[in-house]
């Protein structure tokens, strides 16, 4: 479901009237096949200003376009090496990590916005809020953090891409945004935010669905709902490609 938050929600409180973003996506839904190898949304959307009319003068208007995946609890290990043996050492679980995480901005973030408005948005990789479940130590907490990040940015899951945002007369904006082949499944948001000056003016959400289809999406639901038809499944399978295997042996 679309939802339109005009800036008197976010930081103007109660000010003149906003401009609104009206947001779409490519793929409403993904679906994930044996053969799926990745994806690419594309994310457009138009700017309404009050009036109709542009704002005056020479300050940029900027589009930043931020994809999560469900949050999930995340244990990181650290490992390190003990008589010539890596082992387990220190740990940190953080409760509500993001699955899935890209930024796509019309500038690099660091030139649209401070700091604060950062963290409060959670734009860019550097303001994630991820939520440790130990008081460590901050030192801590960010080696960890920096961790999770920097492993996750290798395998496609975490991203920035400052600059895929093209904006056309200051009204039409649009964004790409790769989906790699291991995204997780689950219900997804694209929000999209309209800043200017520094400000936060208007933001609006899309939701898209990535989900298993045909056998996987039988065998990931069994796995869930229903253990025992599971198991039955798993077994079968076993025992078919195994007489399989012994019958193609045969015939050589």
């Amino acid at each position: 479901m679309k939802r339109l938050l005009p800036a008197a929600a976010l930081l103007l409180g109660g000010q003149a009237p906003a401009p609104l973003l009206v947001p779409d996506v490519s793929q409403r839904a993904i679906e994930i096949a044996y053969s799926f190898t990745g994806a690419e949304l594309l994310l457009f959307g138009a700017i309404l200003y009050p009036g109709g009319r542009l704002p005056r003068g020479s300050t940029p208007t900027d589009i930043v376009v931020v994809v999560k995946g469900p949050t999930e609890s995340i244990l990181i290990r650290q490992k390190r090496r003990v008589a010539g043996i890596w082992v387990n050492a220190e740990d940190q679980r953080y409760r509500s990590a993001p699955s899935f995480y890209a930024v796509a901005s019309s500038r690099p973030i660091d030139r649209i916005v401070d700091a604060r408005t950062r963290a409060i948005f959670e734009l860019g990789l550097a303001s994630l809020q991820l939520s440790p479940s130990s008081s460590a130590a901050p030192e801590v907490q960010d080696r960890f953090a920096d961790g999770l990040v920097g492993l996750r940015r290798r395998t496609g899951l975490y991203y920035e891409d400052p600059g895929a945002v093209e904006i056309t007369d200051g009204v039409l904006y649009r964004a790409r945004v790769g989906v790699p082949a291991r995204v997780p499944v689950g219900r997804f948001t694209a929000e999209t935010f309209l800043i200017r000056d520094g400000r936060v003016l208007a933001a609006a959400t899309r939701d898209i669905d990535i989900r298993k289809s045909g056998f996987e999406r039988f065998v990931a639901s069994a796995a869930e709902n229903a253990p025992l038809l599971y198991g039955l499944t798993a077994v079968a399978l076993s025992v078919g490609l195994g007489w399989f295997a012994g019958w193609a042996a045969g015939r050589r």
